[in-house]
């Protein structure tokens, strides 16, 4: 028998409209639907695809919100394990993701667990959270010469990343927003941030002055700082 495909499928960042031909093409073919799970019963990608998973199997794909490298190790695991075994049954499986694929993506864990077994897995690209952000900002990100530094706010310290001649984009800014905020005035970039909450999806705020937004906005904040102030 055939061995099935797996495809990491981005579907963008939260608005249906923004679902890209190639990703609706393979998602209508797809014999099953990987569908992530943070553990809270948050299933946003699941919500922008729509009808496109009805009359499908789902894979409920859970992966802790923790940091703790052995249970995310052991969660990957788990979850290349139950595709793989529906790649062996011959059955192609996409894994939808927020945004992109290639970016700060779950499924790139599981992408590499099932090469390595062996299997054939390819990535179907999607619009980023931050592209869409800059739209509904009406700005752009970088223009020119600038260059341009994406961050993962709720990780680690991002002092650093305010020394670098860039325009920045911090993502998963929801816990951090209070600390983010103070860092930038201290760094007098706090004038030219701006912040979209849950961009594309139900509940979207923009705020074109950062300073503005509301020190406890959810996961899906996104801040664009723009050095000359554009």
């Amino acid at each position: 028998m055939k061995k099935g495909i797996l495809y990491g499928v981005g579907v963008g960042p939260g608005d249906p409209e923004l679902l890209t031909v190639k990703a609706r093409r393979i998602l209508s073919q797809a014999d099953v639907i990987a569908v992530p799970d943070k553990g809270a019963g948050e299933k946003t990608a699941l919500q922008i695809i729509g009808d496109l998973v009805q009359g499908k199997q789902t894979l409920p794909c859970s992966t802790p919100m923790v940091r703790d490298p052995a249970a995310l190790e052991r969660a990957h695991d788990r979850i290349a394990a139950d595709i793989a075994a529906l790649l062996e049954e011959g059955k192609t499986v996409a894994y939808i993701t927020l945004g992109d694929p290639s970016i700060y993506s779950t499924y790139l864990y599981i992408h590499r667990r099932v090469l390595a077994m062996g299997y054939e897995a390819r990535l179907i690209p999607g619009v980023p959270s931050f592209c869409a952000v800059a739209a509904a900002l009406g700005t752009g990100l970088c223009e020119g010469s600038n260059r341009l530094l994406i961050v993962p706010a709720s990780h680690r310290d991002v002092a650093d990343c305010l020394a670098v001649d860039a325009n920045l984009v911090f993502m998963k800014a929801g816990r951090e927003l209070g600390a983010l905020r103070q860092k930038l005035e201290d760094a007098s970039l706090l004038e030219g941030a701006a912040m979209v909450e849950n961009c594309g999806m139900e509940g979207e705020r923009v705020f074109p002055r950062f300073a503005d937004a509301p020190a406890d906005s959810g996961y899906f904040s996104v801040v664009v700082v723009k050095r000359d102030g554009q």
